[in-house]
């Protein structure tokens, strides 16, 4: 029979792990999040800005941190000549001189669309109104101005 022998290879490969083993336990120790106080560092000027951006916003009937959303406009023109669109724009503003009008360029068109309207309801109000002086006229789901906020609410 033969005896067991210890290998010196083996015996430096176990110190290795062992070290590996404890170098990897003593660093999540080390790097561990403690929890505690959150001190938040900053210039006094923020909040300075912060103030003054709500005071124009209440000036000018903009609810604070909304100043656009999603509602319908009516586009009444789509051509490729640029003199054709702001003609049209000039048309209806004589017509509805409240009303806000938009000219988009999508190459190879121009398109010139009214009005920033919340529901579909007002927007097609609109359309109907404006049937007898445009022949094309079409609803679009984009992105709208909000209209200023009466002082008279408050």
């Amino acid at each position: 029979m033969k005896k067991a022998v210890f290998d010196h290879k083996a015996k430096s490969a176990l110190i290795k792990y062992c070290f590996f083993f404890v170098l990897i336990i003593a660093s999540t120790k080390t790097f561990a999040q403690t929890r505690g106080k959150v001190e938040v560092v900053k210039d006094p000027l923020v909040d300075t800005l912060i103030a003054k951006r709500f005071t124009l916003n209440k000036e000018t009937g903009i609810a604070p941190g909304v100043s656009s959303s999603y509602g319908y406009r009516v586009q009444f023109f789509s051509g490729s000549s640029r003199q054709e669109a702001y003609s049209a724009q000039a048309r209806l503003q004589r017509e509805y001189p409240e009303l806000r009008t938009y000219i988009l360029y999508s190459e190879p068109n121009f398109k010139v669309r009214a009005g920033d309207f919340r529901t579909r309801l007002e927007a097609q109000k609109l359309m109907q109104e404006l049937r007898a002086s445009f022949s094309s006229l079409f609803i679009i789901s984009e992105k709208i101005n909000l209209p200023k906020a009466d002082a008279n609410d408050d």
